[in-house]
């Protein structure tokens, strides 16, 4: 079995190969498989919400929703990763290179902490933008009732939209309306957020 730590460079190949090997999931970035922080509490609560929020949707339309245990490979740049949640639109696009990661989210959703934070809203974003089929980026924060959204128009610019407590936001690409306290109370442990 391949040690992460054991050298600076692997293959993609080898990253795939190491990740059926073990319980744990790794990030591929650049050469480097990257451990992925463990979550909290709050942290799986909010995503468990989420997920809540998005199937009572989705349920029965062309969109399929998956949880953290979908890879996600952007081929521009080369990252494999997990995020919280993916929604498809349409068939799921598999990776040549990867049976087990999808290609073509529409809308991808994290869930902040004090360590990915900085990452979430930067790095990977930045990754994430360069999905042809990604139409919407939802960041849900870990230390207030806040839900940002980034929706790409038509002209494929990025726009965003914030929504606080007593308000509501709009998922455009899947016609969805969350009302940032319902998700929050839905998540019990973050209820005094």
């Amino acid at each position: 079995m391949i040690h992460p730590a054991s050298r600076a460079r692997y293959s993609y190949e080898e990253y795939r190969c190491f990740e059926e090997a073990t319980d744990a999931k790794h990030e591929y970035a650049d050469g480097e498989i990257l451990a992925m922080a463990g979550g909290t509490p709050e942290h799986a609560a909010l995503a468990a919400a989420v997920i809540a929020e998005f199937s009572r949707h989705l349920t029965g339309g062309p969109c399929s929703m998956f949880s953290s245990d979908l890879r996600v490979r952007i081929r521009a740049t080369g990252l494999a990763t997990y995020p919280d949640v993916t929604v498809v639109c349409g068939d799921l696009q598999r990776d040549v290179d990867d049976a087990h990661a999808a290609v073509n989210p529409t809308v991808l959703v994290e869930v902040l902490s004090d360590s990915t934070e900085a990452y979430d809203r930067g790095d990977k974003f930045t990754h994430y933008q360069r999905i042809p089929e990604l139409r919407a980026y939802v960041l849900v924060s870990h230390r207030e009732r806040h839900v940002e959204v980034w929706s790409r128009d038509p002209a494929g610019a990025w726009q965003h939209c914030d929504g606080t407590r007593g308000m509501s936001v709009a998922i455009e690409p899947i016609g969805l309306s969350i009302s940032v306290d319902a998700l929050y109370d839905g998540a019990p442990v973050t209820r005094g957020i």
